[in-house]
């Protein structure tokens, strides 16, 4: 079988548009499993071809949205330190990954003297969300609030600021860890919460009811950044509630409450340019997601999907697929799966055209494999369809860092 899906490229910018119909105006590069230097360092030279070579002015990554504008400043203007942006400017402990430090420090080295219209920009696409525990909404309730009350009549305010001081409370509250096993340990459905639900709508209703003069008087980047304050505000408090569900949903609705956040921070992304992204192939793919957790498997739609299903073919998925990662106790896949087909390959790694490999396949795909270790995700080769490309790294070394928080995909 391996002979039938030999046909394999460089992992190269120009490989993968060629196997597109265009250029779509989002390309995901999904990974199978956090943490790996080899993967990340793999993303940094394709992503630096693919904004050189094909125009792409915006990467971005599974991180903390509203933390990342830092990391978009100093990108493009130098405001701050590289230490401090790596060590605040990132959630799910990605700053202490030295490819990602890699990939900042070229981002700021090719913006180097650019105008605007051609530097390449920083984002997170995640919420400010972890495994453990979703952030407060004040930061970005009482941003939303400070950019109204400086530019709009103070009648027009649902609230003043001391209002929404006084209903968050204490922030320690909404961070709570043990809330994400407890439901009773979450204020997401107290009646506080359900308030500053109501006032975040009236917020970001007021932001778009007055956006043909708001506009006027901000600039671009900044009206991105209110316009993500207002996402991020109502996307939180929602998160929250859900937080607070004590039925057999729960975990469903978390999770898919987590990529509806992510697809609409990369459908405004989009807005502005052509973006490359990177997350977990789960958060990227077109097909339903599943995942087991402490409660059993949960399933839903992941953002991948989301903006899959609203841009159509301006969307194109490349997923990864991995060989080994021994250190983890990944070991040489078994010859009748479809890592250990493409493990036959005498590249170290390739680019897969996912429709000849999908054809040569036939009506019977290989067994899917499974995996020792639960930080990663083999590929199910079901999905090939979905699947615009693939990338296959047979073997992987062990990451300087150490794995980010694989139980948080």
């Amino acid at each position: 079988m391996a002979t039938d899906i030999a046909h394999t490229h460089a992992v190269e910018a120009a490989a993968v548009i060629g196997l597109l119909p265009s250029r779509p105006r989002v390309l995901a590069l999904g990974e199978p499993t956090h943490g790996e230097e080899t993967l990340l360092g793999m993303r940094n030279e394709l992503f630096r071809r693919l904004v050189e070579e094909e125009g792409y002015r915006t990467i971005a990554i599974e991180s903390d949205c509203v933390a990342g504008m830092a990391v978009d400043d100093y990108v493009t203007s130098g405001t701050g330190s590289l230490d401090d942006v790596m060590e605040h400017g990132f959630s799910h402990g990605w700053g202490a990954f030295p490819a990602n430090r890699e990939l900042v420090r070229w981002m700021r080295a090719h913006n180097e003297g650019r105008p605007a219209s051609e530097r390449v920009r920083f984002a997170g696409f995640d919420g400010p969300l972890e495994i453990t525990h979703a952030a407060s909404p004040r930061p970005v309730l009482t941003a939303l609030h400070g950019y109204l009350a400086a530019h709009v009549d103070a009648g027009l305010l649902p609230c003043t600021a001391e209002t929404l001081d006084r209903l968050i409370g204490a922030d320690d509250r909404w961070t709570d860890p043990d809330a994400m096993t407890d439901p009773a340990r979450s204020v997401g459905r107290s009646a506080e919460a359900g308030q500053l639900r109501l006032l975040a709508d009236d917020l970001v209703a007021l932001l778009d009811a007055r956006a043909p003069h708001l506009r006027t008087v901000t600039s671009p980047d900044d009206w991105d950044r209110v316009r993500r304050y207002g996402r991020t505000a109502t996307g939180l408090l929602r998160y929250h509630h859900a937080m607070a569900d004590t039925t057999p949903a729960r975990m469903t609705r978390l999770c898919a409450l987590r990529d509806l956040m992510m697809a609409h921070d990369i459908l405004a992304l989009a807005e502005r340019g052509p973006v490359l992204l990177h997350a977990h192939n789960s958060h990227l793919q077109r097909e339903e997601s599943t995942m087991r957790m402490w409660q059993g498997t949960v399933a839903w739609w992941s953002a991948g999907a989301l903006v899959g299903a609203e841009l159509g073919a301006e969307y194109a998925f490349v997923a990864t697929a991995l060989g080994t990662i021994r250190h983890q106790g990944v070991d040489t896949p078994p010859p009748d799966t479809l890592e250990g087909l493409l493990y036959a390959l005498p590249e170290d790694r390739c680019l897969v055209d996912t429709a000849r490999l999908a054809a040569a396949l036939g009506d019977t795909p290989p067994a899917p494999r499974v995996s020792p270790w639960f930080g990663y995700a083999p590929l199910d080769p079901a999905h090939l369809t979905g699947i615009d490309g693939l990338v296959f790294v047979k073997d992987t070394r062990r990451s300087e860092a150490g794995n980010a928080d694989e139980g948080d995909r």
